[in-house]
């Protein structure tokens, strides 16, 4: 039975993201290469290329060898095929980058936020922050095609909705309608750490392994999980809450509701905690001048500097933490054996006080068949880990329907 016009179609955008993503992988590479690289025919491969250099995806860059040794044109993606936003609505910061269509970064801004202003206050700043970055692609020639925002929550998929948010404690935000409504290019809104996950399989450390545990640690601890290759979403779209796992069940009052969490015990405010009662105890320490309540001017950045001069209150503040994160990753390497566990979010500056504890306690809590595969790495973009995942999902999204997503970005 000869084939429909749609599934010609389908069948041709499904061989443009072959030759983009195989470019993206190995660049650059010739018509021939990638004939070989794809399995696909080099007619079918010319005709493919040619379509992507006219609609602005791919250029040609330069001559090499090919697999034959004759001299054959270089192709490569074109970075000024579009820009893309990524941005990350943090308890306490608001991040954004612009990228080209090489996924480099050609402008960032990020600025601190108090979880204390009112909603409406922070999302205002959020806004005109993704309109700096709007500004700032019209001035490089670039066309946005798209953005993704991450935020600290459970966040309805299919909606954009942020439906709870326990640090921030704001609840049924919909904030894709709301970027929609000012931005005319296709938004994405989903967890921050599910979107850090599947930036460092996309771009990052992980890139390239199947079963991956991502876990940010800074105000609160978040998690995203790479099951078979796939961001595992749960039944209802909210897996990853691994901070809300309870530790200690008569323990501190968490921001969800719930007692002995562990964020309470293996996050920022935890440093601080332990940072102020060392202090309030009489114990010496350069951090000193930062009690009688004003933890809110204590940063993580100070910390490990105070750490690194020595400061025994701050690495023990650092390593007791460490600690606690040690004792509920040990629990996750039982539950899902990842070939990888990645670190990310603010406390990933504290990465030389933090992982040997982290392994140590892994190893001494954790099955050891279970531990003895999986690695504990930094993630490839430390703090940034959020933003960049964001701008991977809309690549990834842009390299599976090239044409129909441009042509929805062009209009939209």
């Amino acid at each position: 039975m000869r084939a429909r016009t749609g599934d010609q179609t389908l069948i041709r955008e499904i061989n443009l993201s072959i030759i983009l993503n195989a470019l993206r992988d190995h660049p650059p590479l010739s018509r021939a290469a990638l004939a070989v690289a794809t399995g696909l025919n080099k007619t079918t491969v010319s005709s493919l290329v040619q379509q992507l250099i006219d609609a602005g995806f791919v250029g040609e860059t330069g001559v090499g060898k090919n697999i034959t040794g004759r001299p054959g044109i270089l192709l490569q993606l074109n970075p000024q095929a579009g820009g893309i936003i990524g941005a990350e609505l943090g308890v306490d910061f608001i991040s954004v980058v612009l990228t080209d269509f090489a996924a480099r970064v050609i402008w960032r801004h990020q600025e601190r936020t108090d979880r204390r202003e009112h909603q409406e206050t922070i999302l205002r700043r959020a806004m005109a922050n993704i309109q700096g970055a709007v500004e700032q692609a019209r001035s490089h020639s670039l066309s946005i095609l798209g953005m993704a925002l991450g935020v600290p929550g459970l966040v309805d998929g299919e909606s954009g909705m942020l439906l709870y948010a326990p640090n921030l404690h704001w609840e049924n935000v919909p904030l894709r309608q709301m970027l929609r409504t000012r931005f005319n290019f296709p938004v994405f809104v989903d967890n921050e750490a599910s979107i850090a996950a599947f930036g460092e399989t996309y771009f990052g450390v992980a890139r390239g392994l199947r079963n991956v545990l991502y876990v940010s640690a800074g105000v609160g601890i978040g998690g995203g999980l790479v099951l078979d290759g796939r961001l595992y979403p749960g039944g209802a779209g909210f897996a990853g809450e691994v901070g809300h796992m309870t530790l200690e069940p008569d323990g501190l009052l968490c921001e969800c509701g719930n007692r002995g969490c562990w964020e309470t015990l293996a996050s920022q405010s935890a440093v601080f905690r332990r940072i102020h009662e060392a202090v309030a105890a009489g114990e010496m320490s350069s951090l000193a001048r930062f009690k009688n309540g004003k933890r809110e001017h204590l940063t993580i950045p100070i910390v490990v500097r105070a750490a690194e001069d020595g400061d025994l209150v701050a690495r023990r503040a650092l390593t007791d933490t460490a600690r606690y994160l040690g004792i509920g990753l040990a629990n996750l390497v039982n539950a899902f054996n990842p070939e990888m566990i990645v670190f990310g979010g603010i406390l990933s500056l504290a990465k030389e006080y933090i992982i040997p504890v982290i392994q140590q306690t892994i190893s001494e809590r954790a099955l050891r068949w279970a531990s003895r595969s999986t690695q504990i790495v930094i993630a490839a973009y430390g703090s940034d880990a959020c933003v960049m995942g964001a701008v991977a999902m809309v690549y990834d999204e842009m390299l599976r329907q090239p044409l129909q997503r441009a042509a929805r970005a062009r209009v939209g």
